[in-house]
């Protein structure tokens, strides 16, 4: 509120009787005030308001769909991923005490289905593990963020152990062992979107050339080594692709 300043003020350090409108006594130099009255139009001084506290701006909580293939939730742990990976370095500790060929397609099955569920976790050859655990640990992460948990134990059940399925089914003395197939079906499900878009023309998250290399070592891997199934490999890649073109479809609808 607007109140009508005195005719003079007194400095309080000589004495004298100064104008209420400067900040330093011309006589001694004494400060008077921080800074001179805001003087209205009608002659009246205006009270100096008080500063106001800035507060620091804060984000909202990250919501599920705002940034696009982002489910909203990163700070989850991606506990199916981990456990598929957890079971594939377990299933390789499992060969000190017990024969691959007891666990594991290693030749026809004779009835024991139960090895396509139980083969894709074991592996006979360190450096196949190493590529096809990894690209499982990381495609699997990325899908899970993506789609879920769910969606990562579906592909990698339909992916590996049915790619193992397919090749017992084709070969007539099936040699399938680790999850290349599963490995293969999460990074194509994890890239179809990728490559949508970009032959669209649109915008894409994912790095395609690392995609790419982990692809390559996946398929080229029953080269290496007899215990991956290049049949597993390729059937579990191409479901991957089918599962990626779903979800995607499912997402935007």
């Amino acid at each position: 509120m607007a109140q009508t300043p005195d005719l003079f003020v007194v400095c309080k350090n000589c004495g004298n009787e100064v104008s209420p409108y400067i900040t330093e006594c011309p006589y001694c130099g004494t400060r008077l005030r921080k800074r001179a009255p805001k003087i209205e139009r009608d002659g009246s001084v205006a009270e100096p308001r008080k500063a106001r506290k800035r507060t620091a701006p804060r984000l909202s909580r990250f919501r599920p769909g705002e940034i696009p293939g982002i489910r909203g939730d990163l700070s989850a742990r991606p506990y199916a991923t981990i456990m598929l990976v957890v079971l594939s370095l377990f299933g390789y500790l499992l060969l000190f005490p017990l024969n691959v060929a007891d666990v594991a397609v290693d030749g026809p099955i004779d009835g024991e289905w139960w090895r396509v569920a139980t083969s894709p976790f074991v592996y006979g050859n360190i450096w196949y593990e190493l590529a096809a655990v990894t690209a499982i640990g990381v495609f699997g992460w990325l899908l899970e963020r993506r789609h879920g948990p769910l969606a990562v134990i579906a592909i990698f059940v339909l992916c590996g152990m049915g790619g193992i399925a397919l090749a017992v089914a084709v070969d007539p003395t099936p040699f399938a062992i680790g999850g290349n197939g599963a490995a293969l079906g999460l990074l194509c499900a994890w890239v179809v979107p990728d490559l949508v878009a970009r032959s669209r023309g649109d915008d894409y998250e994912g790095d395609l050339l690392g995609t790419a290399v982990f692809a390559m070592v996946l398929l080229l891997m029953p080269i290496a080594t007899t215990q991956a199934s290049a049949i597993a490999g390729f059937a579990g890649g191409a479901a991957g692709m089918v599962a990626g073109l779903l979800l995607a479809r499912a997402r935007i609808a």
